[in-house]
C-alpha cells in the first residue's frame, strides 16, 4: 500500500470516527433535550431520531465496506437476549442482568455494536415497561455502557479471559455512568426546578437503586461474559462477521 493511500485510509478513519463521537455525544443528547418540545408522544420521534444516529458509530466501525444483513443479525439477536433478560426480572425492581448483556454485546461487537445494541434494547423493552420522556433518556444511558466497553476491549483493557477487571468494570459503569445518566433523567423530566440541590438530592438518593443494578450487572458479567463471548466468537470466525481489519 503506497503511503498516499495509507494518508487516505487514515483521514477516512478519522472521519468515520469523528462522526461516530458527534453522534452518540452531541446528536443523541440533542434529541433527548428535545423531546419534551416535541409534542405529546415526542418520546417516540426522539426515539427513532436516537435509533438513527447510534447506527452512525456502528456503521463507521468498518473501514473498507459496509456492514453485511448477517452483522445486524447479530446486533438484533443480542437485542432480543437483552430485552428478554429486562422482560424476565420484571417483578423484580433494578434486579436487571440487561446492562451485563449490553456490556457483552460492546465486548464482541465493539463500540459501535454496543451502544446500538443499548439504544434499541430501551427502545423496544419499553414497549413492555412503558414509553415516556425517560425512554431517550435510557437508550442513551444504555448505549453508552455498551460504547464504553466497545472501546475498552477494543484496547484490551477488558476481556473474556479477565473475570475480575470486567466485572469490576461493569459495576464501576452502572455507579458512575449509567446510574448517574438515569438519575439526571428524573431530575430534567419530574422536577419542576433544576438546581445543583435537586440533582444531588436526586442522585443521592438512587444510589442504593443504582447499586442493585451495580450488583446484578456484575453477576451477569461474571457469569456469562466468557461463554457468550465465545460463542460469539466462534460465529463471526465462521461466517466472517466483523473481521479483523474490516471493523475497527
Amino acid at each position: 500500500m503506497s503511503t498516499e493511500q495509507i494518508n487516505k485510509t487514515g483521514s477516512r478513519s478519522r472521519g468515520k470516527l469523528a462522526a461516530g463521537l458527534l453522534a452518540v455525544f452531541v446528536l443523541i443528547p440533542a434529541a433527548m433535550f428535545a423531546a419534551p418540545h416535541l409534542g405529546g408522544r415526542g418520546y417516540y420521534i426522539a426515539g427513532v431520531l436516537i435509533i438513527i444516529f447510534s447506527m452512525v458509530p456502528f456503521f463507521a466501525q468498518f473501514e473498507r465496506r459496509r456492514p453485511e444483513a448477517r452483522e445486524m443479525v447479530m446486533i438484533a439477536v443480542m437485542c432480543g437476549i437483552a430485552v428478554a433478560s429486562r422482560a424476565a426480572f420484571i417483578m423484580l425492581p433494578q434486579v436487571k442482568p440487561v446492562i451485563g448483556i449490553i456490556i457483552i454485546a460492546g465486548m464482541a461487537f465493539g463500540p459501535g455494536g454496543g451502544f446500538l445494541t443499548g439504544s434499541l434494547t430501551a427502545f423496544v423493552s419499553n414497549f413492555i415497561f412503558g414509553q415516556g420522556l425517560w425512554t431517550p433518556w435510557q437508550m442513551f444511558a444504555y448505549g453508552t455502557a455498551g460504547f464504553i466497553a466497545g472501546l475498552l476491549a477494543r484496547r484490551g483493557i477488558i476481556t473474556a479471559e479477565k473475570k475480575l477487571p470486567v466485572t469490576i468494570f461493569s459495576g464501576l459503569v452502572i455507579m458512575l455512568v449509567t446510574g448517574p445518566l438515569l438519575d439526571l433523567c428524573t431530575v430534567f423530566t419530574m422536577s419542576s426546578a433544576v438546581d445543583a440541590s435537586s440533582v444531588l438530592s436526586v442522585m443521592a438518593a438512587g444510589i442504593p437503586f443504582n447499586a442493585v443494578l451495580a450488583v446484578s450487572t456484575m453477576a451477569t458479567v461474571f457469569i456469562l461474559c466468557r461463554p457468550m463471548l465465545e460463542k460469539l466468537d466462534r460465529i463471526k470466525k465462521k461466517y466472517g462477521i466483523m473481521e479483523a481489519g474490516e471493523a475497527s
